[in-house]
């Protein structure tokens, strides 16, 4: 069997690539600040496809679709991350987000606790001793 592929597809530094990770790094800086930046950076020396994708597709194309606004996306991002467990780090940006683009602690730890329902307590302890730390970075940035 003879497979064709779109190489332009798969070039991350084609013309219509760097358009879209230039424009999802847009989105993910305006979330996160330089947090989400560092995240693509690290991917750098690694697998820099997974930093084009996570800026490009994650942020570019999906998270600045219309239909709901940043709250309401980090208020879900918070409930998957909490629900999939293992995730810990990536919830400390998304809390640290979901900070940034209104949400109160109040909102968050709720959230997680309404995660617990369907998630289970273990997984939801989890995510709320991950938003202490996120709370107690923000409370003294030293």
């Amino acid at each position: 069997m003879t497979r064709t592929t779109n190489t332009a597809q798969y070039d991350i530094n084609s013309p219509e690539n760097l358009a879209r990770r230039k424009h999802g790094l847009s989105v993910l800086s305006q979330i996160d600040g330089h947090q989400g930046e560092a995240v693509i950076e690290a991917l750098a020396d690694i697998n820099p496809a997974m930093g084009h994708h996570v800026a490009a597709f994650s942020f570019g194309d999906i998270y600045d679709r219309p239909g709901l606004d940043p709250r309401s996306r980090q208020l879900v991002t918070i409930g998957v991350l909490t629900a999939l467990g293992g995730c810990e780090p990536q919830l400390k940006v998304h809390i640290g987000a979901a900070l940034n683009v209104g949400l109160t602690r109040e909102e968050i730890t709720e959230a997680i606790l309404h995660a617990a329902v369907y998630c289970g307590f273990p997984r939801a302890l989890n995510a709320t001793f991950t938003a202490r730390e996120v709370f107690a970075t923000r409370d003294d940035p030293a």
